[in-house]
């Protein structure tokens, strides 16, 4: 038998593949387009380790799957290459992030061509290669034109370490994700992108996608959309003198209630999801942010205990002060009061962590009696919970001043960071002027190489430094201006990437709109679970704009979206290089083979869920490939052929003259469920009954060359190399990859026996396995014969039997 040489079969039709082009995406074509996307890769210095391509594999599976049925495949792969560890790892050795850009995505592309992903090479882009960002930039300057772009100055979180600023995700327990160090507040001129005016659009548009519930249950979470009211809450001083007054209440008839005498101080717009339960509220909540604490300054009465807690809560995040499993905590501002304005009656006022002053309005009416946050915090600062009747909310609304109106906890985007490895912002500062755009002629805006990458003390960007690309002149007026030195983040480029594998090469213009009404919505979209909250919302923003300025075809970018879980380190825990578990695929592929890889990544565990790696488990995908190797051999090697054209096994002896239906059977049945699974993305549920029908296939005496064949092309989406060798031996002029998804036989699959629930007065009691075509009669028979069925009549006769065909049979008695 012909040795299995993974490496000279892997390498040789690697080779292959790329001479002829069997992956290029044809721009046109009479076959039905598909476009499947992964989240294109941040090329580390490490190189990949073996929990990367589990979605490359994933989504390659999809793919070949999708050009055996006959459809136009565009797979793309690109770079996401600027953000902070490749300017770190600048500032650590000095290194130009040019050249380790360009030195890591050589290594990871070779990595990556090593495992025969069927990604189109062809189209392949950089978000750091000026030819690209030139339309990072140029996306940006219609923001800028349609007022999306603005500055602001805004409380960020600072990295002091970093002198960086960082987005809420970029922030773990209080600290910088990147290099752990405490993370600050600070007010800051930063440039905003307007995705609030999408919130609406971006929240009801999830009806019309087909993503995982999870997905659109991340992204509606992160918008936040809520109905409700906002009434005004009138602050007074509590030294004043009260009086008792007996009136009508609204919703108890007659009762007492205690009036201030004192004039407003001001007042609280609140903003509550339920103004049906305002005569339960019992004390108001106001972020400490907010700007009505330091106008009461003079009034509150324990100023210092309140400035203190303002002043720690400054270095929280949102995230960590929203959190729910995280205690609640708050000051009385003592001194002042709020009256309720349905009954006039006044409560106490606090700040606490859990209210933000950038949702709703800052100021929260609490209802102890009907929210399970407030409740824990009233518990535990002893304040009043109390049961009152609901009213309608729009009547009560109504009745105080309020009116109904819709928020969201969306805010806008923090576009600017003060780094160097970023795309430059292209607009500059004139005295004369103001913020002017540079001209689309001149883009791209490229960064300047230099020496230094270190990050000012003054929390500038870096390019602050290099005046002489900073000093500049005006477009507009030609005078005297300087650059904008803030870079973009590094979800600029990732945003629109999508759109630009569609014409990657244009030089005049992001992507030409026929290739993109021809290519574009993405069909299926895979990613990380990380990134289906923010890097999604983001470039369903970006499409979204572009969509309104008619440059792309389609209101949304992707039509489906799935996520995957990641490959952990043996024992569970996630790999780095810090605890020295990183498995690097090179040395699996080396000894084990691409194919080995590719099936034992996918077999691992359910798709969807993170997974822990083992390397001694991995044999077994090694073993399984070895066994479809034996089998295709076989195959190959025997020329006896008898009057039914089978091709039989090689076994001396003579002719066989009947088909072996198990293996057909078992065959059709495999076919149907790997063509499902593939589309559930049960891909280890796949792996595992081919490895089935292997097992089959190889005790089985006579296996036929067709069958045979159905089986290389179902195992060729997870196992391509492979595939493709044992294929080509069995005389097969074309590659697999252009030939035909096989259909199954529904007379193959289905079952001779079935099990069937027997039934006595209606309740399960016994089962009975029965021929699918046996006659009824007989069933019954069989039935009342059961030593269960017998125990349970005791001697009694049954007076009716119901026989369900192939599903139960009730004996009622």
């Amino acid at each position: 038998m012909k040795e299995y040489d993974h490496k000279k079969i892997e390498k040789k039709w690697q080779i292959f593949w790329e001479k002829n082009g069997t992956y290029h995406a044809q721009n046109k074509s009479k076959k039905p387009k598909y476009y499947s996307l992964i989240e294109f890769p941040y090329p580390s210095g490490d190189g990949l380790h073996v929990g990367h391509p589990r979605p490359y594999i994933g989504m390659d599976v999809i793919s070949r799957k999708r050009r055996l049925e006959g459809c136009n495949v565009l797979y793309p792969i690109g770079w996401d290459a600027f953000g902070l560890p490749t300017e770190n790892f600048a500032i650590k050795t000095g290194k130009d992030p040019r050249v380790v850009t360009k030195k890591n995505t050589d290594t990871f592309r070779r990595q990556i061509k090593s495992l025969g992903v069927s990604f189109d090479w062809s189209r392949e882009i950089n978000t750091t290669d000026p030819k690209y960002y030139k339309w990072t930039q140029w996306i940006f300057l219609q923001f800028l034109k349609k007022g999306l772009a603005y500055k602001a100055k805004i409380a960020i979180n600072w990295c002091p370490k970093d002198k960086t600023g960082l987005a809420n995700e970029e922030v773990v327990g209080g600290c910088c994700e990147r290099c752990g160090t405490p993370v600050e507040k600070r007010e800051k001129e930063q440039w905003m992108l307007a995705i609030t005016k999408y919130a609406e659009r971006l929240d009801k548009d999830l009806d019309d996608v087909d993503y995982l519930p999870q997905i659109k249950l991340s992204q509606r979470n992160w918008i936040g959309r809520s109905e409700g009211a906002e009434i005004d809450f009138n602050i007074v001083a509590n030294r004043a003198e009260t009086f008792s007054k007996t009136a009508p209440s609204e919703t108890e008839g007659h009762g007492t209630h205690t009036f201030s005498k004192n004039s407003p101080l001001g007042f609280a717009k609140v903003f509550t999801t339920r103004p049906d339960t305002i005569f339960g509220a019992t004390y108001l909540v106001l972020a400490p942010e907010h700007e009505l604490i330091q106008k009461l300054k003079k009034q509150i009465k324990n100023w210092s205990e309140v400035e203190k807690y303002v002043n720690e809560i400054k270095n929280k995040t949102d995230i960590e002060r929203t959190a729910e499993d995280k205690t609640k905590t708050g000051v009385e501002l003592k001194g002042i009061k709020a009256i309720n304005p349905a009954n006039e009656e006044e409560i106490s006022v606090w700040i606490a962590d859990y209210v933000l002053a950038t949702y709703g309005t800052g100021a929260i009416m609490a209802v102890p009696e009907h929210d399970e946050r407030d409740r824990d915090f009233a518990t535990k600062y002893s304040l009043p919970i109390i049961n009152k009747p609901l009213v309608d909310a729009r009547e009560i609304t109504k009745k105080v001043g309020g009116k109904m109106v819709t928020k969201f906890k969306l805010r806008d985007w923090v576009f600017s960071r003060q780094r160097y490895w970023g795309e430059p912002i292209p607009v500059v500062h004139c005295e004369k002027c103001g913020i002017v755009p540079v001209p689309e002629k001149d883009l791209p805006i490229e960064l300047p190489k230099v020496k230094n990458y270190q990050p000012t003390d003054s929390g500038e960007s870096p390019l602050a430094n290099i005046s002489k690309w900073v000093n500049t002149k005006c477009p507009k007026c030609k005078g005297v201006a300087k650059r904008e030195t803030d870079t973009m983040p590094n979800w600029a480029g990732s945003s629109w990437y999508y759109l630009r594998y569609v014409d990657p090469k244009n030089k005049k213009i992001f992507a030409d709109k026929k290739l993109l009404k021809y290519w574009t919505p993405v069909d299926w979209y895979n990613g990380g679970n990380e990134h289906t909250t923010l890097h999604l919302l983001y470039s369903r923003f970006w499409h979204k704009f572009l969509y309104d300025q008619g440059l792309v075809p389609t209101a949304e970018p992707y039509k489906k979206r799935t996520a995957h879980g990641m490959i952990l380190g043996e024992g569970g825990v996630k790999m780095s290089k810090s605890l020295g578990n990183v498995i690097n695929p090179d040395e699996i592929v080396k000894t084990y083979g691409a194919d080995t890889l590719r099936v034992y990544e996918m077999f691992i565990g359910p798709f969807s869920q993170s997974v822990a790696w083992s390397t001694e488990s991995i044999i077994g995908a090694r073993r399984f490939i070895e066994k479809v190797w034996r089998i295709g051999f076989r195959v190959q090697v025997s020329k006896q052929k008898n009057s039914s054209g089978l091709t039989l096994p090689g076994v001396p002896g003579g002719t066989h003259t009947v088909q072996n239906s198990s293996v057909s059977k078992l065959l059709n049945k495999t076919i149907k469920k790997v063509s499902e699974d593939i589309e559930d993305t049960h891909f280890n549920t796949a792996i595992s009954s081919m490895m089935i029908l292997a097992t089959e296939m190889e005790k089985a005496e006579i296996v036929r060359r067709e069958d045979y064949k159905k089986f290389l092309q179902i195992l060729s989406p997870f196992a391509p190399h492979v595939a493709e060798e044992l294929w080509s031996t069995l005389g097969e002029k074309k590659s697999v990859n252009v030939s035909i998804w096989p259909t199954w036989d529904k007379k193959l699959i289905e079952d001779e026996e079935v099990k069937i629930m027997i039934q006595i007065n209606g309740k399960v009691r016994a089962e009975l396995m029965i021929n699918v075509d046996e006659n009824e009669e007989s069933i019954k028979r069989r039935t009342l014969s059961d030593e269960v069925v017998m125990k349970y009549l005791e001697g009694r006769e049954a007076k009716r039997i119901v026989y369900v065909k192939n599903r139960l049979i009730n004996v009622v008695v």
